[in-house]
């Protein structure tokens, strides 16, 4: 090829834009079909966690509740943080326990109501184990207390 060629020609880089997005293109596509098929990546999927307190229903007063910590399956979470705080009823300060190998963490507390109100929840929030793939973003099933009468 002789240089004098190249130094007269004038037509530039007509395709280079459009070759570069279709190879950027099949580059992504190629990777995402690539990382689909590897079946060990599990650093996407995140395991929401709920709590089923026991018993569901007390009264104002001092009184145990047993929380199992447990993924979408209803299998348990050991080392998880149990946060007990008051919704519409009143509790003298946070409550927080540990759950144990079962999954389950013992909470003692003393629900209150306001006057004049018949019933109120206490909120439990979770604070996953470390090194986990679980996550508490919505919300948890409620302890209804209901007033003594």
């Amino acid at each position: 090829m002789e240089l004098r060629a190249l130094t007269r020609d004038e037509r530039a880089i007509e395709g280079l834009p459009i070759r570069l997005v279709i190879a950027l293109v099949v580059g992504v596509a190629s990777l995402s079909v690539m990382m689909n098929t590897l079946g060990g990546i599990q650093t996407l999927g995140v395991t929401e966690l709920d709590v089923r307190p026991s018993p569901e229903v007390i009264g104002e007063g001092p009184t145990d509740i047993d929380v199992e910590v447990v993924g979408p399956q209803g299998d348990r979470v050991a080392n998880a943080t149990v946060v007990a705080t008051g919704g519409t009823a009143a509790l003298d300060s946070v409550s927080t326990a540990r759950t144990n190998v079962n999954g389950t963490a013992t909470l003692s507390l003393s629900p209150e109501l306001g006057p004049n109100q018949q019933e109120g929840t206490i909120q439990f929030d979770v604070k996953p184990p470390a090194g986990g793939q679980y996550a508490d973003d919505r919300g948890n099933t409620e302890v209804l207390v209901v007033a003594d009468k």
